[in-house]
């Protein structure tokens, strides 16, 4: 997938930023650099997820060809494809700078929408990690085991509600 140099979402997010940092700037000039300053914080704690995330893109990108990923995860075999990505989603550690950049390679090599729907459903929606750390104990096992067994279920059906969606605005182009 080639993506062009400023697509719509790029000019939305020029824009925001610009349009916050003058509003930044008119209330108080030291502000844009207090901004800088925070932004920076927030990037050396995240830039380690983020360069593994790209990393273990690319290295789906060399390692899985995109034919192969398109086999399992392609919408010929949307059933199978939703099973991986529900499984995927499950099984797969980290946070957002993790999978989103694997999710954004899936997408160019072929990958369902269903699959990748399920898939981000699944890793936003549960983490054991999460429930046994913070969950569980904070809330008890009731609503915990209330909260995960919908859940675990929903994924899947979002894969197919969203591919049927994702069909209609597509025609709709």
């Amino acid at each position: 997938m080639k993506r062009r140099l400023m697509d719509a979402s790029l000019w939305v997010l020029v824009g925001l930023t610009g349009a916050v940092l003058v509003y930044a700037f008119l209330r108080n000039p030291f502000l844009p650099m207090q901004g800088l300053m925070a932004s920076v914080r927030l990037l050396n704690g995240v830039w380690i997820e983020l360069a593994l995330g790209f990393l273990l893109a690319g290295l789906i990108d060399v390692l899985v060809p995109a034919g192969t990923i398109a086999t399992y995860l392609g919408s010929q075999r949307a059933g199978h494809g939703i099973l991986i990505g529900w499984v995927a989603g499950l099984a797969m550690p980290g946070g957002p700078y993790l999978f989103f950049p694997v999710a954004a390679k899936l997408l160019a090599s072929g990958t369902s929408p269903a699959a990748l729907i399920t898939f981000l459903t699944a890793k936003t929606l549960l983490s054991p990690v999460r429930m046994l750390t913070y969950e569980a104990p904070l809330l008890g096992w009731p609503l915990t085991l209330a909260r995960f067994i919908p859940g675990v279920l929903l994924p899947p059906l979002m894969g197919w509600a969203g591919q049927w969606i994702y069909l209609l605005i597509r025609a709709k182009k």
